[in-house]
């Protein structure tokens, strides 16, 4: 590892654990702020009211496309977010395409764009008018994530308004100084045959010089064949090559449906490991720069059977001290049912799903989302619209809070208050702590299915169509 591989990782992995996955910057960078994904934040004085309408405590707004899954992250002055193109800003770029956005983060004023055309296939691999679904990883001046083609991309944060064509990637079409800069492009369904089910998306981690996503490999349209059982599902890149490190191929043929989780990266029992839930309803750890597996758990009881009891993993693990915290579901087209949430002890090596088990909650529906643990307490919200707080150690339930909507985001915790928002598009902020407390509930005019990102005094949040930053008035 180069020097300034182990710099980053003493950076991103070496923190306090108190600090939560705040990176400590004033930026959110990525999926979950740091490596861990820890949905935790020590930034204060974000607002806990505001009106979109009135446009109280809204400190800017920006347009997006008509359908937005992406989160935005915050970093380098600016505010970075997957959409689609029907909010088209360059006719010559028109059609419908996965966007990738940059806003100026003081005035949310359009920086540049990065688009990609649809897959020929159409639905089955990249569903029309869902856009880039990606969080973004920014690293420094460059930028990462997984296009709606199934391309891990690598870009100039600052597109081409420096002036140059940055990388080895020189055959941009749209090199205006409105466009995004390509430094290289690795094509997963071309270079390792990947066949994304219905939309390719992974956000982005990195340690060291190792960047790590998921292929998003799954069936084909009977949804009963997996086309590409000898893709990896998981891979390792160098980050400033583009060039494959190494490579996990143990789903193979058992994908349930595809594979939409993004990988995690902790610090677990002193072993720096990569965690990624995958699509067979197993969670595995490996040795973050030789890719070694280090253990695996299957989070389905035994006689469950897919699609009615048995689950896929959508979404991203926590690691918080030696444990892992996930809970499994299913693509929300496939409705509610049972869930299952763990705590699993990553210390553990081989087959763990007995001797990794620290605590099983069977009361959860089918999620998509991440937790936030913190103080002792787990927050993790279902797709039916629950948020369940449990005993971090215990998994003992604290409360429940009904959003009386399915949730697809995750909860972010920042300032002592719990920040969740849901199909109808209300955000409900409530009180950490042991015992439930309703602090507010705010509407955002359309369905909110991202994270709320804090950073530097202000509340970034996605709705549907709209970017909204908001912060106190001063």
């Amino acid at each position: 590892m180069t020097g300034r591989g182990v710099l980053l990782c003493l950076l991103a992995l070496a923190a306090p654990a108190a600090r939560g996955s705040d990176p400590g910057t004033g930026d959110w960078p990525m999926w979950g702020g740091s490596p861990d994904r820890n949905m935790v934040s020590t930034q204060k004085g974000l607002p806990t009211e505001w009106d979109v309408k009135t446009k109280k405590n809204v400190k800017w707004v920006a347009a997006l496309g008509s359908q937005s899954y992406g989160n935005p992250v915050v970093a380098a002055g600016m505010v970075f977010v997957g959409t689609n193109n029907d909010g088209l800003r360059d006719p010559k770029q028109a059609g419908d395409r996965g966007v990738l956005i940059a806003f100026r983060e003081s005035d949310g004023e359009f920086i540049w764009q990065m688009t990609h055309e649809k897959l020929a296939a159409g639905r089955v691999n990249d569903w029309p008018h869902q856009g880039v679904a990606s969080s973004p990883l920014v690293d420094g001046d460059r930028l990462y994530y997984v296009s709606n083609r199934a391309e891990l991309v690598c870009l100039d944060v600052q597109g081409f308004r420096d002036g140059e064509n940055d990388g080895s990637a020189r055959d941009e079409k749209f090199t205006t100084e409105r466009d995004g800069d390509v430094v290289w492009t690795l094509d997963m369904i071309g270079e390792l045959g990947s066949f994304p089910h219905n939309l390719a998306n992974s956000s982005p981690v990195s340690f060291g010089d190792l960047v790590y996503v998921s292929t998003s490999n799954g069936h084909d349209e009977s949804h009963v064949k997996v086309p590409s059982p000898a893709t990896p599902s998981l891979i390792a890149v160098n980050k400033l090559t583009g060039k494959l490190a190494w490579k996990d191929s143990a789903v193979g043929d058992r994908i349930l449906h595809g594979q939409w989780a993004s990988p995690t990266v902790g610090r677990v029992g002193g072993v720096d490991q990569v965690i990624m839930g995958q699509g067979d309803g197993w969670i595995r750890g490996f040795e973050a720069l030789t890719g070694a597996k280090l253990w695996e758990f299957d989070t389905n009881p035994k006689d469950a059977v897919w699609p009615k009891t048995r689950n896929e993993l959508i979404s991203t693990a926590v690691v918080h001290g030696d444990l892992v915290y996930i809970a499994n579901g299913q693509d929300p087209e496939h409705g509610e049912g049972v869930g299952h949430l763990y705590a699993i002890d990553a210390t553990k090596r081989g087959d763990i799903t007995q001797t990794g088990r620290v605590w099983h909650f069977d009361k959860i529906r089918r999620s998509l989302s991440t937790p936030a643990v913190h103080d002792g307490i787990v927050y993790y919200p279902d797709y039916s619209g629950f948020l369940h707080a449990l005993d971090a150690k215990t998994g003992q339930p604290l409360w429940m809070h009904d959003m009386f909507a399915a949730v697809w985001g995750s909860p972010l915790l920042a300032d002592g208050r719990i920040y969740l928002g849901d199909e109808d598009g209300d955000v409900a902020i409530l009180q950490a702590g042991r015992e439930k407390k309703l602090l507010g509930e705010m509407t955002m005019g359309s369905s909110v299915y991202a994270t709320p990102v804090p950073a530097r005094g202000t509340l970034y949040i996605a709705n549907r169509t709209h970017l909204y930053a908001l912060a106190q008035a001063r």
